[in-house]
């Protein structure tokens, strides 16, 4: 099957690939574009997991004041080179994490940042909870809270405002993928008009 240019740069502007990836995740998929999206994603997990080892020591600081002034939010995002972090994309990058930090309110960039003692202290409540339950179920649903609970707290585990099909820490792996260097988020801090806690 013969791939349009046209159809190489509808998943480019979708997936932010590489010309070279595009038309083959095209090609490998007969033109379906679903499956070509699902393939670069992979592709960029697999990417950013390679990299994850690397220091990432250069970054930016962004900031995001929302709309009436009332929430405003910093945010440290590291890679690898000085260059990466002058890339448009790792620019937007910084910026959506931003937005996601004022909008959903994660205490925590990831499920390991969380303290023992309040994962403790969730675990002491959804033990009560499921008390009646059979061991397997019981151990089941427990799974299922804390990923909830990590899900509400965690910032890589939340899906992206922008997009609820896409979590945090895949939209980062995606950009990974496509700048081809490690990114962590450093740390970040969101103010709110009122709010001291």
């Amino acid at each position: 099957m013969a791939i349009s240019t046209k159809d190489i740069k509808k998943l480019r502007a979708i997936t932010g690939a590489g010309l070279l990836d595009a038309r083959s995740a095209l090609e490998s998929t007969e033109g379906d574009f679903d499956k070509a999206t699902k393939i670069l994603m992979e592709k960029g997990a697999q990417i950013a997991e390679s990299k994850s080892d690397r220091d990432a020591l250069q970054g930016i600081i962004v900031n995001y004041i929302h709309p009436g002034d009332r929430i405003g939010v910093l945010l440290e995002l590291n890679c690898e080179t000085d260059f990466v972090a002058r890339n448009e994309d790792f620019k937007k990058l910084a910026h959506n994490l931003a937005l996601q930090v004022a909008g959903m309110h994660p205490i925590y960039i990831a499920p390991e940042d969380v303290p023992m003692d309040v994962l403790d202290k969730e675990k002491e409540v959804y033990s009560a909870q499921l008390q009646d339950k059979s061991k397997k179920t019981a151990e089941k649903a427990m799974q299922s809270k804390l990923d909830t609970f990590y899900e509400a707290v965690c910032l890589i585990k939340q899906p992206f405002v922008l997009n609820p099909e896409l979590k945090i820490e895949e939209l980062i792996a995606e950009t990974v993928g496509i700048l081809k260097e490690n990114i962590k988020i450093a740390r970040f801090v969101r103010f709110e008009v009122g709010n001291r806690s």
